[in-house]
């Protein structure tokens, strides 16, 4: 089986450039792992590739979700999965490009979380915590009883966040604590570009600056016309929510590009401190990128 080729790191890295130079000389084509990327409508700000960025090179999962509705983990999954097995059955390379990581890992592996027997009952009462009070609610239930797990999964990963709280009613016992199984679906070759801490953050802040100019109060108030409700799924993404808070104040305060801006470079930091956990995965210099795929290229056919 061919590897996969994996083109991951924070927000605002490159990734879409390195991940397309890499299509061009492989012979391959994009899978996006993106929660947001997935959202028609949501260009600005996500930084949804332009065609003109994606070089002629296909892309899968961007836009294929209505922002009116919840696009889960499972969702992704199974779109996810289709496709890259249509690029291997075409002779073709997938190369998956994005932040998200448990999207990522959604495709690299299957996952058995815990041991401890299904409760329909114990599952019933969390899904309706779920639609009553909202994932965040959830999450945070999980938070309280096992921060480990509740760490490594995203509030949005509502399915299972249910499976870790239901392992812990039933057992008694954390998630964290129990030998989970994460066995690989596709053999893999990682890389992220290497930045320091403070060039990144300056390539956030010019990011933010551009979504600005580019209408990203605008793209909000288009949504929130056509009747995407302020707690959509989509809405909770960086850069959306401080929007909309704002709106609903009826105050742009000037402050709310900062705000978005140090939202972005702390979510930056938590994409680090995962991505740096991740099996096979190489560092590149930030260098042009014809001479930084030049290096990913010679790293994944060498190994």
């Amino acid at each position: 089986m061919r590897k996969l080729l994996v083109i991951c790191g924070p927000t605002a890295s490159g990734k879409t450039a390195l991940a397309v130079e890499c299509a061009k000389r492989l012979g391959g084509e994009i899978v996006s792992c993106d929660a947001l990327l997935v959202y028609r409508g949501l260009n600005i700000g996500t930084a949804k590739p332009t065609e003109e960025e994606k070089g002629g090179i296909l892309h899968h999962l961007i836009d294929v979700a209505d922002p009116a509705e919840t696009f889960s983990v499972s969702d992704f999954e199974r779109l996810a999965l289709a496709a890259v097995e249509d690029i291997l059955a075409r002779e073709k390379l997938p190369i998956l490009c994005g932040g998200t990581g448990f999207y990522l890992n959604a495709i690299l592996y299957r996952h058995s979380f815990g041991n401890a027997p299904a409760d329909a009952s114990v599952r019933e009462k969390y899904e309706k915590i779920a639609r009553e009070e909202g994932r965040e609610a959830l999450h945070a239930r999980l938070a309280a009883v096992d921060p480990e797990s509740a760490e490594i999964l995203h509030v949005n990963d509502v399915k299972r966040v249910i499976r870790a709280l239901e392992i812990f009613e039933t057992t008694g016992r954390k998630k964290s604590e129990q030998h989970d199984g994460n066995t690989p679906r596709y053999p893999f070759e990682a890389f992220s570009f290497r930045y320091p801490r403070e060039e990144l953050y300056r390539r956030i802040e010019a990011r933010v600056d551009e979504m600005m100019r580019a209408g990203l109060v605008e793209e909000v108030r288009a949504l929130l016309s056509v009747g995407v409700r302020r707690d959509a799924q989509c809405m909770q993404g960086i850069g959306y929510k401080e929007v909309v808070e704002s709106l609903e104040k009826g105050d742009l305060q000037s402050t709310m590009s900062d705000i978005i801006k140090k939202n972005t470079r702390n979510y930056a930091k938590r994409q680090e401190t995962f991505f740096k956990k991740m099996e096979n995965l190489h560092f590149v210099e930030p260098a042009p990128i014809e001479r930084a795929a030049s290096e990913v290229i010679e790293i994944y056919e060498r190994r």
